[in-house]
């Protein structure tokens, strides 16, 4: 769970624990976060995340543990102390406020002179990619994408050392929702700065990130980057949770359900991603029947029967005719397709 090691550790997080009652909400995380890193913790409702964000910003204050910037022990040092930022599910925007009233409130609040506010203003509008002119719009006026927009760069106005976001694209429409999370990204890399953004969507962990912490119970179960949780989930629960996929009991080096021999089976469960089966290909097959055809603009999903056992394929659309409901074919795999997990 250590930060990239090329990157000075930025946040610091040792043992961290945050108790309601009996019930430890969060419990003894460890974690060290680089300088410049985008780090998301990604989780069912209820596994902990969000009371960890806000341990992490200063808005609660933990039951146990350490909180470290840069070294330095921040663990006891209210929200307005700390050189960070938060953007909310929310975005709590001042409604009866302009846009640029918006983004200079902590300025203002910091006793900032009003030129070098504004000037700080649109900077921050050209750095979210909103023209100059909306700095006097009310920001009752603007869209939900915009509203993100100027939450980010109200959030980026006293230039915080770490930027921590709450599933903040949760209440917005899904093609805007990919057009944010291409510009976080972006924002990201032209500001260089430290996010660690919270989230339950897989989605939104896969396309931004550096690295994702799974959290289940108010514990991490993996930490890693995308491709390697995609690719080598611990367990069954984080590959599950990373999306659709196959999971296979193995009894005596047999895929059960299937009866199909592996070579060299490394755990009691096999899991096998819906791209990994594929139209007569790869050298372990199986004969199956399609119960349902999804069409996924450039994928075609086939929900099948094989044996005793329910599959998920996922193969390119074109180049032959949709299999429909009833249809047999050969569906394969090779064995480097497999992911072993223990439980």
């Amino acid at each position: 769970m250590h930060a990239h090691p090329a990157r000075p550790v930025a946040l610091a997080l040792a043992g961290l624990t945050r108790r309601f009652g009996a019930l430890a909400a969060v419990d003894g995380v460890t974690l060290d976060i680089a300088e410049g890193e985008f780090v998301t913790i990604v989780g069912p409702s209820g596994s902990g995340k969000s009371t960890l964000v806000r341990l992490l910003a200063g808005l609660e204050a933990p039951s146990a543990g350490r909180l470290l910037l840069r070294g330095r022990d921040i663990t006891g040092l209210p929200a307005n102390r700390r050189p960070t930022a938060m953007v909310f599910q929310s975005l709590a925007l001042f409604d009866h406020r302009t846009v640029g009233q918006n983004i200079e409130f902590a300025l203002k609040m910091k006793g900032v002179a009003p030129k070098p506010r504004r000037d700080r203003a649109l900077e921050l509008l050209r750095l979210v990619r909103l023209p100059e002119d909306y700095y006097g719009r009310p920001v009752t006026q603007c869209s939900g994408g915009e509203r993100q927009r100027v939450a980010m760069a109200r959030a980026l106005a006293s230039d915080p050392e770490i930027l921590f976001l709450d599933e903040p694209l949760s209440a917005i429409d899904y093609r805007l929702r990919k057009t944010l999370e291409v510009e976080l990204k972006e924002l990201h890399q032209r500001t260089g700065k430290t996010f660690v953004y919270i989230t339950h969507s897989l989605e939104e962990a896969m396309v931004m990130s550096d690295r994702i912490a799974v959290m289940r119970a108010g514990r991490f179960v993996q930490v890693g980057s995308p491709e390697e949780i995609y690719r080598r989930p611990v367990n069954r629960f984080v590959a599950a949770f990373m999306g659709e996929v196959n999971i296979l009991a193995v009894e005596g080096g047999v895929l059960s359900g299937l009866g199909l021999a592996v070579p060299d089976a490394a755990g009691p469960f096999a899991v096998l991603r819906p791209e990994a089966l594929r139209l007569d290909g790869g050298a372990l097959g199986v004969e199956a029947e399609v119960a349902q055809t999804l069409l996924l603009g450039s994928r075609v999903q086939y929900h099948l029967r094989a044996g005793g056992q329910a599959l998920i394929a996922e193969v390119p659309a074109g180049g032959r005719a949709l299999l429909g409901p009833g249809d047999r074919a050969r569906f394969g795999f090779d064995a480097a397709d497999i992911a072993w997990v223990a439980e």
